[in-house]
């Protein structure tokens, strides 16, 4: 007797698990995944009150129109004018987009840095962290980049061709994908600077969870080596080659699939810091940092005199 086709009871409740799992689960798994992903630090972030960094910072906010406000610090260089009325077109300004640990007040030394390059530095909080309310996504800081974007040419009247993307870790991620929004836009940004950040968060979770379908299952995934081959502005990438958490292969290969030159002909440049790992890098190479950023940001400034 020829059997009839069918399922084994053992396929069936195999098929009933992962749709489970695919389905009725998801939920939770996409809360899990994300609580991983945003190591969310919420309560309040006091400006500094001591030493000279404090008198050069001060608090800036930004409303949604989801009804999250973002809360963040705009720093200025030691003597900067505090005329923001106009326009000026010797005036620039580092974003800088942060990892996805601590807050605003862990990365005073990146904001201090930018500042004795001349940049005034602007930092917002991820909603969810500091005193934001929200939760963390990728759509969610998609959105807010491209409006924390808009406040710093609209509210400090800052010119948009002034104005540098910097994305620390997974802020990389954050400012690719603005960088190449900006870009298809015909409007880039002033240029691009990633610090020890991945190809995307699918293949840096690959380095951590290889026994699990990541493919199939991450829903925040920040693709930056797809879209930096059309980002039109200048790039500079910094990596530890000791990074354990994004392997120094990861920011090598973002920067071989980003374009040779910028539209206005500044060159892509890649610093490797060998002594550097992923948490040390402003740490351990804060001056190889700075060189590296100072000889990038003047040649962007003699592209724009052209």
């Amino acid at each position: 007797m020829i059997p009839r086709p069918g399922i084994s009871p053992v396929l069936l409740r195999g098929l009933i698990l992962l749709l489970l799992i695919g389905w009725g689960w998801r939920p939770v798994l996409h809360r899990l995944q994300r609580a991983l992903i945003y190591a969310r630090a919420p309560g309040p972030v006091p400006v500094p009150k001591e030493g000279p960094f404090a008198r050069q910072i001060r608090p800036v906010s930004l409303h949604r129109d989801d009804q999250v406000t973002l809360h963040g610090w705009l720093s200025s260089p030691a003597g900067a004018s505090e005329q923001q009325d106009q326009p000026a077109q010797d005036r620039w300004l580092m974003i800088l987009f942060p990892g996805n640990a601590g807050t605003r007040a862990n990365r005073i030394p990146i904001l201090a840095d930018f500042n004795s390059l001349g940049c005034h530095a602007l930092i917002f909080d991820y909603r969810g962290y500091g005193e934001n309310a929200g939760r963390p996504t990728e759509s969610g800081l998609t959105a807010d980049a491209q409006a924390i974007f808009d406040f710093a040419c609209d509210e400090l009247h800052f010119a948009p061709d002034r104005i540098i993307l910097c994305g620390q870790s997974l802020g990389g991620g954050v400012a690719t994908r603005l960088a190449w929004e900006l870009s298809r836009q015909n409007t880039p940004p002033a240029g691009l600077i990633l610090r020890a950040t991945f190809t995307s968060l699918v293949d840096a979770a690959k380095v951590h969870y290889p026994w699990l379908p990541i493919n199939w299952i991450l829903v925040d995934r920040y693709p930056s080596i797809d879209r930096i081959p059309q980002v039109t502005c200048p790039v500079l990438v910094m990596h530890g080659v000791r990074d354990t958490i994004v392997p120094a292969s990861q920011g090598e290969r973002l920067f071989a699939a980003a374009p040779a030159r910028s539209t206005n002909g500044v060159p892509k440049q890649f610093l490797s810091v060998p002594q550097a790992g992923h948490n040390d890098l402003q740490a351990l190479a804060g001056q190889e940092l700075h060189a590296a950023q100072g000889a990038f940001i003047r040649q962007i400034q003699a592209a724009t005199r052209r």
